[in-house]
């Protein structure tokens, strides 16, 4: 409804939520940019990468779920069933380190803020296949996301969902050696207030060094309520395949 008498030259917004999607508000600057940007107007960010990865947290598992086994001396297993479902029935929001993340991530979306779409916001899918980097348990996938301050032709990025972990390191080094600011919540990087976005599995997945480790993600906007999400993974270790469903409220 805003009335602006001219088109502008800059739109600066902070939409990003947890794991970058969460809250929707990226349709309302994609909205101001089609109505009120200049041709060759800058976005701030102007371009955004949500990467995913399977982690390991033993702690976090034991503090939730075998918790229950002995509280105090005190055998309350039969809540074990309970906890689990609640530990892994919505995404958790907290602080993991590099030492967690078993494989190189991979990138579930790539967003250009000069030409991303409201239409390629209401599904984003894509699949995966990494390598376990150490014998461990899976205990769920691990999300995060960088955004840069950049012209419409400047990204340093240009990640793809088939980007490879060799072309994730040299960009990073590349962006590391010249003047792009950008802002990272990725583990391996001083925490933020967005932390990381973790969904947990039921139960764990061993893997062995080098095992592959692949399936898909969807995550779509709620009917409900659009700033909230729903998350689709599917997981498959060889023998073992995994299914779930996130609400992310």
């Amino acid at each position: 409804d805003v009335d602006v008498e001219e088109k502008v030259d800059v739109i600066i917004s902070e939409w990003m939520g947890y794991m970058l999607l969460y809250e929707s508000m990226l349709p309302s600057v994609l909205f101001a940019r089609d109505k009120w940007l200049k041709p060759g107007g800058l976005i701030l960010p102007s371009h955004a990468t949500l990467f995913m990865a399977p982690i390991t947290n033993s702690d976090r598992y034991e503090g939730s779920v075998d918790f229950w086994c002995d509280v105090y001396g005190i055998n309350m297993s039969a809540l074990v069933p309970l906890a689990k479902k609640f530990a892994s029935e919505e995404p958790s929001i907290e602080i993991v380190g590099g030492e967690n993340v078993i494989s190189w991530p991979f990138v579930v979306k790539h967003i250009d803020c000069y030409t991303f779409t409201v239409e390629e916001f209401k599904s984003i899918t894509t699949t995966y296949k990494v390598s376990s980097m150490m014998l461990a348990p899976i205990h769920g996938f691990g999300l995060w996301f960088e955004v840069e301050f950049n012209g419409p032709a400047e990204s340093c990025s240009n990640l793809s969902s088939d980007s490879s972990p060799l072309d994730i390191i040299q960009k990073k080094r590349r962006r590391a050696s010249d003047s792009t600011v950008v802002l990272s919540t990725a583990p391996e990087d001083e925490p933020t207030h967005w932390h990381q976005t973790i969904l947990y599995f039921p139960d764990p997945i061993g893997v062995t060094q080098d095992q592959i480790i692949e399936g898909s993600v969807t995550i779509t906007p709620s009917e409900e309520n659009p700033r909230c999400l729903n998350i689709h993974l599917e997981c498959s270790t060889g023998g073992q395949n995994l299914v779930k469903d996130f609400a992310m409220r």
